[in-house]
């Protein structure tokens, strides 16, 4: 088994006014040559958008980029023609493929949204994009490691992208356990917590730290306060 463990602290930091977002890995104004991608997983940004503020309209292609909101109401608009608020338990996918274009703001004015966006890269470039979004409630998760991206062309659930890639969230309370593992030979697996803290596969977790893990069939977890979790299993 290896590891590689980013602490919260350590994540890139950019405070726009309207945006306040953490990054991961290497992303916009932030550069480190030792944090550009985890394999197929490219970002992953903790975004905080101010009332009323939003993204442009901007374009995409061959990017797989999921939005998992947390706390508020994310409206998106996208030329295919897809006019849709996310909101918490919602997980927003966008295969860009051949190239799409869209924006996304925060629906209120009173109340800031909270949300990551990860990018992942495809298996398959230049498809037809696509978008889908499907919604996940509190008791779906609760004690288990739900799975809410799937590969497309399988029958695992949740929405599915151009990889072979699963995303699970999981909703833990205080001193559960449990085991991943992995449905690829060869995946390696980034643990994140969303918030409260676990123990990773002997490692300590608190909010927001990531833990990247390879050469490993499985992953134990067991939660040491209540814990929201998000497990990423990506080709490395």
């Amino acid at each position: 088994m290896k590891t590689i463990l980013h602490k919260a602290d350590t994540r890139g930091h950019a405070n726009h006014g309207w945006l306040d977002s953490y990054h991961t890995f290497s992303f916009a104004g932030y550069y480190s040559e030792d944090r550009i991608q985890f394999g197929a997983l490219r970002v992953l940004n903790d975004d905080t958008v101010a009332g009323g503020m939003g993204f442009g309209t901007h374009p995409h292609d061959n990017m797989e980029i999921i939005s998992i909101p947390t706390h508020g109401d994310l409206e998106h608009h996208d030329n295919m023609g897809n006019k849709q608020v996310i909101r918490e338990g919602d997980v927003q996918v966008m295969s860009a493929g051949t190239g799409i274009q869209h924006g996304e703001k925060n629906k209120n004015h009173n109340e800031e949204v909270r949300f990551f966006q990860i990018w992942v890269f495809p298996k398959l470039k230049n498809v037809k994009p696509r978008y889908d979004q499907q919604h996940f409630s509190a008791d779906d998760k609760k004690n288990k490691l739900l799975t809410v991206v799937s590969p497309i062309g399988t029958a695992d659930g949740g929405v599915q992208i151009y990889q072979d890639a699963w995303f699970s969230l999981g909703k833990l309370d205080k001193d559960v356990e449990l085991t991943y593992s992995l449905k690829k030979p060869g995946n390696g697996i980034y643990a994140f917590i969303i918030e409260g803290s676990a123990e990773v596969n002997g490692i300590t977790l608190s909010r927001r730290d990531g833990l990247g893990i390879t050469e490993t069939e499985k992953l134990t977890i067991k939660a040491f306060t209540d814990t929201d979790i998000l497990l990423m299993e990506v080709p490395v």
